[in-house]
């Protein structure tokens, strides 16, 4: 395949589904999604039934902590050997152009490849392509055990591009009439539609120049008015941080047995430009289950003289709150943990944004037991509906707005873990492409 070093990218061989497949069937979203509403993870297998199936291929985190995942983990890579034996795929060389829409918003996007060897996901890190938020290291191990012995990747990892004068992606959509169209459908469980489009040469080479243009220092350095010494960043990661993290960690792992040229060298990623109309950032929430501890207390323990809390007569009410805040103080909504809904304000904070501060605190809490475990979700109504629930809590963050994400990274560094999110749960990528790695 094609390598283009200096902007650290590769011209892929995709794997997709034979024509003829229910693509519809075939196509599940990220497995890190509903990781708490195991019904929806039912009406997928219902949906697929006995159809060829990304559902086959992946590891839905819901049933990470269940019984089988060994099982599970082998019954995945000998499904993708049986795959590829029994030709259900179709290899072409190149990039792809995407467009998902859902809920009248249309993203763009190129599918392309990585070079992991431009990607370091540890803190300070000043590499081409970076982490934006802080990269847990014990949550790798689970997910290198399903990835080693993988013959395929199916990418649910989006990385974001700065490119306000949409040099690199937008030439495509005004072109697609010209390019060939290779599948083209609905998505499963009211998730949107999905379109997919081969790029040819002319404009792949447009593509690689207009990544050239944005990755020039000079266009870096003033663009963010920072020194002509700062090293650039081209790619920021979107959703998949973990995904990419583990992608590396395995590539480090085997490189002195495999050598440089290998394709796990690579990792197939969808990008697209922070400056997106149809991409919207999103809070993500959080969900204590199982609380041993009262949640207030221990608030109002950490913070001391700091916090304080007041209820609030409905959900509504809270959001309002919580999404027009003003001033030096940082609030965050309370659904549950023995009260309704209310609102914390934080006084002299710890991080810049509310969910670092709140982050700090949590992390403890649930290590020293104060909860049986956190989950992260998207959307008002799934915090509330779970954090209402006996012995949970749902925390109500803001959103973060998404032209500051590539000069807070620059300045500052990563972000606190689960941050933003780019769209909410049915908004995220579902798997379609495969890219061969052993």
């Amino acid at each position: 395949m094609k390598i283009i070093s200096d902007i650290g990218i590769q011209i892929p061989q995709v794997y997709l589904p034979k024509r003829g497949t229910d693509l519809k069937k075939w196509a599940v979203i990220a497995c890190d999604q509903f990781t708490s509403e195991p019904e929806y993870w039912n009406e997928v297998e219902k949906t697929v039934g006995d159809a060829p199936s990304t559902l086959n291929l992946t590891f839905p985190e819901v049933y990470l902590e269940k019984p089988g995942g060994e099982e599970r983990i082998q019954n995945i890579q000998s499904t993708m050997k049986k795959y590829l034996d029994a030709g259900v795929f179709e290899a072409r060389d190149g990039f792809i152009y995407v467009e998902r829409t859902v809920a009248d918003k249309t993203r763009k996007g190129i599918v392309l490849a990585l070079d992991l060897e431009r990607y370091d996901y540890n803190k300070g890190s000043s590499s081409l392509i970076r982490a934006t938020e802080g990269t847990i290291v014990d949550r790798l191990p689970p997910r290198m055990k399903i990835r080693e012995g993988a013959a395929l990747e199916f990418p649910h990892i989006l990385v974001l591009i700065d490119d306000p004068s949409r040099t690199v992606i937008e030439p495509l959509m005004t072109d697609k009439s010209k390019l060939e169209k290779i599948y083209d459908f609905d998505l499963m469980l009211d998730s949107g539609h999905l379109a997919g489009y081969a790029v040819d040469a002319a404009h792949e080479n447009q593509v690689v120049e207009a990544l050239r243009g944005l990755a020039k220092p000079e266009t870096f350095a003033a663009k963010y008015g920072i020194g002509a010494d700062q090293p650039v960043l081209l790619f920021a990661m979107g959703d998949g941080n973990h995904s990419l993290a583990t992608a590396k960690a395995i590539w480090e792992k085997i490189k002195p047995q495999v050598g440089m040229d290998h394709p796990a060298r690579y990792a197939l990623v969808e990008i697209e430009n922070v400056h997106d109309e149809g991409l919207e950032f999103e809070p993500i929430h959080r969900v204590l289950f199982g609380l041993k501890q009262d949640l207030y207390a221990a608030l109002e323990s950490a913070f001391g003289a700091n916090y304080s809390y007041r209820p609030v007569a409905s959900a509504e009410e809270m959001v309002k709150a919580v999404d027009h805040a003003s001033g030096e103080k940082q609030l965050i909504g309370l659904v549950g943990g023995g009260k309704q809904f209310g609102v914390v304000e934080i006084a002299n904070p710890s991080s810049n944004l509310p969910v670092g501060t709140i982050q700090a605190f949590l992390d403890p809490f649930v290590k020293n037991g104060g909860a049986e475990k956190i989950d992260y979700v998207h959307g008002q109504d799934v915090t509330v509906r779970l954090g209402l629930q006996p012995g949970n809590a749902g925390i109500y963050l803001p959103g973060m707005s998404k032209s500051e994400l590539f000069k807070t990274v620059i300045l500052d560094g990563a972000l606190p873990r689960k941050t933003f999110s780019m769209g909410e749960a049915r908004e995220k990528r579902f798997y379609m492409e495969a890219r061969k790695i052993a």
